[in-house]
């Protein structure tokens, strides 16, 4: 198939981790609001 263009190795790691990437933002930002919630 050949080499990738830089914008499709960006596409390609964007479409691997990005799931991973959002994934751990929501985790961070519930752990935060709940913890938030119990110090209340």
């Amino acid at each position: 198939m050949g080499a990738l263009h830089p914008y499709e190795q960006a596409l390609v790691l964007l479409l691997a981790f990005g799931p991973f990437v959002v994934l751990g933002v929501v985790v961070w930002l519930r752990r935060r609001a709940d913890a938030a919630e119990g110090s209340d």
